[in-house]
């Protein structure tokens, strides 16, 4: 049986999708690399405290979870990130356990973010501006959905 051309069409639009995250995916990671670059960090290091800003404070536990790296890892992530002066570790009055850490960022350094991200907030601000505010919601909903999905997948090839 041949796919009629409204399949046909729809699976090629679904297929550019895929694509364009793909390199939207690739372009924004050699951001990320600048940046990281940038601030004499690794790449890895720039993740979590990313996690550790959107999330935190965090345990260093849950930072690994929510990283995908292993504890051993993520100490030596925190170690360099405290080292710079990105991250703080203080007792977490909320854990029954009187020695548990959470870590969180420092406000302070935001700044120096912000200035490298400048860029690419100014550029996204300008192609947003192209865009009704029901497209925007239809963007924005869309691109929440596939990060669901991108998570989704991660858990289960982490757990699989």
């Amino acid at each position: 049986m041949t796919a009629t051309p409204d399949a046909t069409r729809r699976r090629r639009s679904t297929v550019e999708v895929k694509e364009s995250l793909r390199e939207l995916r690739n372009q924004l990671s050699l951001l990320n690399h600048q940046v990281s670059a940038h601030l004499a960090l690794k790449d890895v290091d720039l993740d979590c405290l990313e996690l550790i800003a959107h999330h935190g404070p965090l345990s260093p536990s849950a930072l690994a979870r929510r990283a995908g790296l292993h504890p051993a890892t993520m100490t030596g992530i925190l170690d360099r990130l405290q080292k710079g002066g990105w991250i703080v570790r203080e007792r977490d009055p909320e854990a029954a356990d009187r020695r548990a850490v959470a870590v969180r960022a420092v406000r302070g350094r935001n700044g120096e973010l912000f200035r490298l991200y400048a860029g690419m907030n100014t550029a996204m601000d300008e192609l947003c501006a192209d865009y009704s505010e029901e497209e925007l919601a239809l963007i924005a909903g869309f691109l929440r959905r596939a990060t669901s999905a991108g998570n989704t997948a991660t858990g289960d090839l982490a757990n699989g």
